[in-house]
């Protein structure tokens, strides 16, 4: 089971079915928050929805595809982070994340992904690590950008957003760029 101390008060945790409740009451409760700039909260309306992400995220974990885990500040579930995509013959990995709405701007988010770019080359040894935000979304871009990611780009129209297209800026760390050390 994986599991990862960030600081004193911030771990990841696997995500286990018996998360699902928490994961989505944390969901409705920051669903027009998460909906700005996340696609899936139409099809996230009932617990099953969640439960079925989790299983999934299971399988995904168990066939090493990806790390999908509870944000836990101070022993609660606050959001989700982790390796939405592991490419083993590229050794790369893609952050993904999301936090609830009333426990953003506490830096909990930064620490994490920090913490997950240390875990990506130290421990399982890859090359790159990318986050990717909404050019719009500034409160996400400001992540890979305190922990000094380049901007590598820009994808046009990359993402639907359940009426429009959004254009995504790729952020981009090299192993031999990082701090190993985080």
């Amino acid at each position: 089971m994986f599991s990862y101390k960030v600081d004193n008060e911030i771990s990841l945790k696997l995500l286990e079915l018996r998360d699902a409740e928490r994961v989505f009451e944390l969901t409705n409760n920051s669903r027009a928050y998460l909906r700005e700039w996340l696609p899936w909260l139409d099809f996230t309306t009932k617990l099953e929805d969640t439960q079925a992400y989790i299983k999934m995220s299971l399988k995904d974990y168990a066939e090493n595809k990806s790390i999908n885990t509870a944000i836990l500040y101070k022993g609660e579930i606050v959001g989700i982070a982790g390796f939405n995509v592991i490419n083993w013959s590229n050794k790369s990995a893609y952050i993904g994340y999301w936090i609830g709405e009333k426990y953003q701007g506490h830096g909990i988010v930064t620490k994490v992904a920090n913490a997950l770019t240390v875990y990506a080359f130290n421990d399982l040894k890859l090359n790159k690590v990318e986050i990717r935000a909404a050019v719009e979304n500034t409160k996400s871009r400001s992540v890979p950008e305190r922990l000094g990611f380049l901007n590598e780009g820009i994808l046009r129209q990359s993402e639907w957003l359940y009426d429009h297209y959004v254009d995504t800026v790729v952020y981009g760390k090299l192993a031999n760029e990082w701090d190993r050390e985080g």
